[in-house]
């Protein structure tokens, strides 16, 4: 290929990005403009200029081939280097503009995130936020995200993750149900109690607590089972019982006093926790929109921890 050929196959390697990622010649010709038909003769048109068989297709699915993924990485950094190539007035100029998709949890964007964001747009009046709300792993590069919010003790492989704060549970009960109940002084006590858990899992109401080389498993038992933690917290603070509900949520509840911590001085082993991550794809060229975002969410977690 001579010097200056690739520049005539600039707008096949685009269109072979975004079937690779997409993983559909449909999904890429919708969200080129193109038809599906048009978007496959582009990408023939690449291998043929290339040599090699880009994408093994089949009537199911689509694979890329070994020499494929190796493209595929080259013509992401391409697309990346053009994008912040438009942007780079923005970085020098005033600024930083335009719209930044960002995903997350429920309970974590209505707690967490939402009142930062009200935040960076009232900082960034030439910024947009369009938050993405899903109790769901969200896949950035497939579903066209920035940022992606994730509360996982292992983040996955093949994306940047910038921790943003730890995640716990913890166990609550409101000050009157325990005048009324009783005291909570080691986990057994809990089985005298009325428990609000997850159910979501077969062990989700067997509770594993640790208090140094002591380790207590308790299966609790109560009136209200509920997956959604702002109910939970709802229903703790109403007196229907004790509790598992995330840090972050039961804050303010704990700082006003309609809540209080039960079992502090023992570690509660709780699944659906770990730490929260911001994750986005690897790109040397990050985006100075999404770059003002990650600092703002950074610093002001900080703050707050």
């Amino acid at each position: 290929m001579g010097t200056n050929a690739f520049l005539k196959i600039l707008p096949e390697m685009v269109t072979f990005l975004r079937v690779a990622e997409l993983g559909s010649f449909s999904a890429a010709a919708s969200q080129l403009g193109m038809t599906p038909s048009a978007v496959s003769r582009q990408v023939t048109r690449l291998e043929k200029e290339l040599g090699v068989q880009l994408i093994q297709r089949t009537t199911r699915q689509l694979r890329l081939s070994e020499p494929g993924i190796e493209a595929f990485e080259h013509c992401r950094a391409l697309v990346a280097a053009a994008q912040a190539t438009m942007q780079v007035a923005q970085q020098f100029v005033g600024e930083p503009r335009g719209q930044v998709r960002i995903s997350a949890p429920k309970a974590f964007a209505r707690h967490v995130l939402h009142p930062l964001l009200m935040d960076f747009l009232e900082r960034y009046p030439n910024l947009d936020i369009q938050l993405v709300v899903a109790d769901r792993d969200t896949d950035p590069i497939r579903e066209g995200v920035d940022l992606v919010v994730r509360l996982t003790p292992d983040p996955p492989q093949g994306l940047v993750a910038r921790p943003l704060m730890p995640v716990r549970q913890i166990v609550c009960a409101a000050p009157r149900y325990l005048r009324e109940k009783g005291a909570i002084a080691h986990p057994r006590d809990l089985l005298a109690h009325s428990c609000l858990y997850l159910g979501e899992q077969e062990r989700d109401n067997r509770w594993r607590f640790r208090q140094g080389d002591e380790a207590v498993e308790v299966v609790v038992q109560g009136r209200y089972v509920a997956n959604h933690s702002e109910i939970r917290l709802d229903a703790v603070r109403g007196g229907l019982g004790v509790g598992c509900l995330p840090d972050f949520m039961a804050r303010d509840a704990l700082d006003n006093g309609s809540i209080v911590r039960v079992l502090g001085d023992w570690e509660f082993q709780a699944n659906y926790q770990g730490q929260a991550y911001l994750l986005f794809p690897p790109n040397s060229f990050m985006p100075s929109k999404c770059r003002a975002l990650i600092d703002h969410l950074a610093a002001a977690l900080r703050r707050r921890d």
